[in-house]
């Protein structure tokens, strides 16, 4: 594999082609016009745009990818996550005109993207899953019966979904049918599939996830867990590795169950299983995410492999070159998605300029981000600005860190939840590990960041103030016959 498109933009095509060039593999970035300028798009060896801003008219193009991977001599495609990452028909079209997919097999793809079919595979390796239906139900009659069988509260929840859509969280018989009713409109809304399932919903859930790793030689090993129960709106926005609730012993137990999920549509490449946890240590199957996963430089932070060279050479046919024995927990990682939002405004997303845009530095921290001061940042895409990752000896360490870098992280022009990212770090229930994917709900309030933001804005507005005053310095100077002349063709007359 010599040359590999990465069919992504910001910060993910940025960090494969990282990984690429140091295995000498040149890359090819595609860009929407509105993307022009990002930094992935100068890193790459070859660049070419795709169409306008919006996805539907540049990334999401998979029949105009594939000819220009064509035309430049492609033997390989990374999807990155998002966009085409989980499509089976774009997979199966790469694999049809020679090139290689950087990923699982349409297959498998299809098998785990659609949770009916996920949680019939698993129940052939009795993996453990939450008591629900066997499959869609569309009656509304026979879903309310079969409710009261499960017991209340229980979740509707879109076949097809992801992110939180198409799902509603049902108390009570009477509120049944108007929550049925919304959550197959969001489900059609937002997949194209109104197919819905009902599972009880476990009280003070834990978000845990392992990290899976297969090759096409039979070979499987897990590569720990990740805790991601810090979540807003069903998004994860905080992630760690390991988890503060997990003992040697579950973890083995729990990784063992994530390789036979793999299993069960023999799976290869790199891929996450998600579990939900329960307050008794209870743990079941959630769905598997065949991609790689935004949060995954923590498991990199713990293990020291990295997945985008592992994904690269399982795709080229190589054996995994290490075993599950081999693998070990160093230290303790953190990660705060650090979004465009506003946290006080109920995290809604915020577009401009990053006037300053200052990352921070030191040991254990780690900025993966595709912008630079200066640029816009697009309405068209996720408002993910950056992942922040920290590593310490352990969590407090790697706790103390993020408190350090979300201080010295210096971004000005827009909103961002690094403050959030602080109170979180600081907050006794996260430090205790004492808390669930409730978090936000239970223990965050704006008012609790006033405070701070006010002192932000007026060191923001101090540093723009400043910034502002050094531009002017270094404009021509003005003569006194009113011609321009620049101050360092001054200093030499």
């Amino acid at each position: 594999m010599q040359k590999i498109l990465i069919a992504n933009r910001g910060e993910i095509a940025l960090r494969i082609m990282k990984s690429a060039r140091e295995m000498g593999i040149k890359t090819v970035a595609i860009y929407s016009e509105a993307d022009r300028l990002s930094p992935h798009v100068k890193y790459a060896d070859e660049a070419v745009c795709v169409g306008p801003p919006a996805s539907s008219e540049s990334y999401l193009l998979g029949d105009k990818i594939i000819k220009i991977c064509k035309e430049l001599n492609v033997d390989g495609i990374h999807p990155g996550y998002g966009f085409l990452s989980e499509n089976a028909e774009f997979a199966d079209a790469v694999e049809k005109a020679g090139i290689t997919f950087i990923g699982p097999s349409s297959e498998s793809m299809r098998v785990m993207g659609d949770k009916l079919s996920a949680k019939a595979a698993a129940e052939k390796f009795n993996i453990p899953l939450v008591p629900g239906t066997d499959g869609a139900i569309t009656d509304i009659d026979e879903a309310k019966r079969l409710s009261k069988e499960i017991g209340f509260p229980v979740l509707i929840k879109a076949s097809a979904g992801g992110g939180g859509k198409g799902m509603r969280l049902v108390h009570n018989e009477e509120e049944f049918e108007g929550q049925m009713e919304m959550a197959v409109n969001e489900a059609v809304s937002a997949f194209g599939n109104g197919a819905v399932f009902i599972e009880k919903f476990v009280t003070s859930p834990r978000h845990i996830e392992i990290q899976v790793l297969c090759d096409k030689h039979g070979n499987r090993v897990h590569l720990f867990e990740r805790e991601c129960s810090i979540q807003r709106r069903h998004q994860k926005v905080i992630e760690e590795a390991p988890s503060a609730v997990l003992s040697d012993e579950l973890r083995a137990q729990m990784g063992q169950t994530a390789i036979d999920v793999a299993r069960s549509c023999d799976y290869v490449g790199v891929g996450t299983v998600e579990f939900i946890f329960d307050e008794n240590h209870n743990y079941y199957f959630l769905e598997m995410n065949t991609r790689l996963q935004v949060e995954h430089p923590v498991t990199e932070m713990i293990t020291g492999v990295d997945l985008v060279k592992e994904q690269i050479k399982v795709a080229r046919g190589e054996k995994l070159s290490f075993a599950q024995d081999d693998l070990k927990i160093n230290g303790h990682a953190m990660e705060v998605r650090v979004y465009a939002e506003n946290p006080m405004e109920n995290f809604m997303p915020d577009i401009g300029k990053l006037e300053v845009y200052e990352r921070p530095h030191g040991p254990g921290i780690r900025v993966d981000d595709g912008f630079e001061e200066g640029m816009q940042v697009p309405i068209y895409y996720d408002p993910m600005i950056s992942k922040l990752i920290t590593h310490g000896k352990d969590r407090k360490e790697a706790i103390d860190r993020m408190i350090r870098a979300c201080e010295d992280y210096r971004i000005v022009g827009i909103q961002s939840t690094l403050a959030f990212g602080k109170f979180v770090m600081e907050n006794e229930h996260f430090i205790s590990g004492n808390f669930d994917t409730s978090f936000v709900d239970k223990h965050f309030d704006p008012s609790m960041l006033v405070e701070e933001h006010d002192d932000e804005k007026e060191i923001a507005a101090l540093t723009l103030a400043y910034i502002l005053e050094n531009k002017r310095s270094e404009k021509a100077v003005v003569t006194n016959t009113g011609q321009t002349s620049s101050a360092w063709k001054k200093n030499r007359t």
